[in-house]
């Protein structure tokens, strides 16, 4: 799959965009009434991203807009290798530029993604400034989705070397890994999300020359499977966005570009506390939820990413319990149950806070690696050389679900605790506003908010509660996956 599988990138009415380049060809086109408003648009987008906040206010001095940045390309974590077959490091080091006809699967091509011309009838924008800084280079293999998470080591269980048999010499152990290993992501699931974030981004610069768009959620963070969704976040400066207003204002361009793309269909604008666009790709059939600088989405991307990379058991055991979950109707935020995300939260507390730990609390461990307040398009590359964690519980993946089944069954205490990644342990709730009369408080692990606040109606925590305990009883006494999850309907459903 390639880039050249949407064809029709370019909105209705205007030429086609050339990434290569970096501005229109030279083909004339009408320009109907159409057209101009959307030109009009354009460089209303452009003027307000450089220069505004979105009300024709003069951005904050101490707020400037996203630096440049260049994602590096690491062959060592990439599918494919250092050097070509048949050549050699004096033969790639010779200095030569790489004619364009030259289509070998294993060369590198750097893009730039710079401001296309203005079109005839659109007033020029400038971004000669010294305060706008030049277009974002990226270096973009079109074979590997690496520059979405730089430089990251491969995570636990994608190496050869690693084997999760040790774990699963059970049968509920060995039911875990089946499930685990039919259903996890496949990288040519990522590259598929990747090629169209890639477009996407190249789309969206057009309105916003100085944006980058990140993949972020479960496609990056090692807990997808192979029908995930996929997370987006849209970076547009390096202030925070007022998300009730501005947020919806950059959703509704966005909304308006998307429905003149033809790959993509049915781009909807949901307002929520955190606004989202949602639509379809068509090329690659993935639905895409996107928001507007909700960087937070991002900080917590890398923060569970470098979870399931530090202990090869912790991609099994939540992605299993996230299917355990959706199977009896308790993973639906919209309906008033447990997130993805919480769920997540939930089985790495589990994990942190067992007599012997099967994983540390990363943010105490390796807090430059991890905080809040780090610029953004430092967060992918802070937790790379984070090392695996050494835990002497060696207790199997089986053992692990039973344990996390009995501790939410009868162990923690919903109405006096708080769970608590970043502190590895359950927290007194307190009366504060964010904990009070809350069902399920959960942390997020950077701003501090509660991740459960979905639960708000006492008939759904009852559900969750129960199903916590008619599972863990079951199973204690069956040993069998199957008896609360069927193993082969849920693989077939992948």
């Amino acid at each position: 799959m390639s880039s050249s599988m949407y064809p029709s990138a370019a909105p209705a009415g205007c030429p086609a965009y050339n990434p290569k380049f970096g501005h229109s060809n030279n083909r004339q086109y009408p320009l109907p009434p159409a057209f101009l408003q959307h030109q009009q648009r354009i460089a209303e987008a452009q003027r307000n991203i450089a220069n505004t906040n979105f009300r024709g206010q003069p951005l904050p001095a101490c707020h400037p807009v996203i630096p440049p940045y260049d994602w590096k390309f690491n062959p060592s974590t990439s599918p494919l290798p250092s050097h070509p077959p048949g050549t050699n490091e004096s033969a790639m080091a010779n200095g030569k530029k790489r004619h364009s006809g030259d289509h070998s699967p294993y060369n590198l091509k750097r893009q730039r993604f710079s401001t296309p011309v203005p079109q005839h009838g659109s007033p020029p924008v400038s971004c000669s400034s010294s305060s706008v800084p030049r277009p974002i280079r990226i270096q973009h293999s079109p074979l590997s989705p690496q520059h979405c998470a730089p430089q990251m080591p491969p995570l636990c269980g994608e190496s050869p070397c690693s084997s999760l048999l040790d774990y699963a010499k059970d049968k509920l152990s060995g039911q875990m890994v089946e499930l685990f290993e039919a259903c996890q992501q496949q990288l040519s699931d990522l590259e598929r999300k990747e090629l169209c974030r890639a477009q996407l981004q190249r789309e969206i610069q057009r309105l916003f020359p100085l944006a980058r768009l990140y993949l972020a959620g479960s496609s990056l963070n090692g807990f997808g499977s192979r029908n995930s969704d996929a997370d987006l976040c849209l970076v547009i400066q390096a202030a925070p966005v007022d998300q009730r207003n501005d947020a919806v204002y950059v959703l509704s361009l966005i909304q308006q570009l998307f429905y003149r793309l033809s790959y993509i269909e049915r781009p909807q604008l949901i307002r929520a506390k955190v606004p989202i666009l949602k639509f379809r790709d068509k090329v690659s059939g993935v639905e895409f939820d996107l928001n507007v600088n909700n960087t937070v989405g991002i900080r917590n991307t890398f923060l569970l990413r470098s979870y399931a990379n530090t202990e090869q058991r912790v991609r099994p055991i939540i992605l299993v319990i996230k299917r355990w979950a959706r199977h009896h109707g308790i993973n639906d935020a919209s309906k008033g149950t447990l997130s993805s995300y919480t769920l997540v939260l939930m089985v790495l507390h589990y994990l942190q806070t067992l007599p012997e730990p099967v994983i540390p609390s990363l943010q105490k461990e390796y807090p430059e690696c991890f905080s809040p307040t780090m610029e953004i398009h430092l967060v992918p590359e802070r937790p790379k050389d984070i090392p695996l964690y050494s835990s002497s519980n060696d207790a199997s993946l089986g053992e692990l679900l039973l344990g996390f089944l009995k501790y939410y069954a009868s162990v923690f205490s919903w109405d006096k605790q708080v769970i608590s990644v970043r502190e590895a342990k359950a927290l007194p709730k307190s009366n504060s506003l964010e904990w009070r009369d809350k069902f399920i408080c959960v942390e997020e692990p950077f701003d501090g908010t509660n991740t459960a606040r979905a639960v708000h109606e006492k008939v759904k925590f009852d559900a969750i509660k129960a199903q916590f305990t008619e599972s863990w009883q079951v199973l204690q006494l069956r040993k069998d996956l199957n008896f609360i999850l069927p193993v082969r309907n849920t693989i077939q459903s992948r």
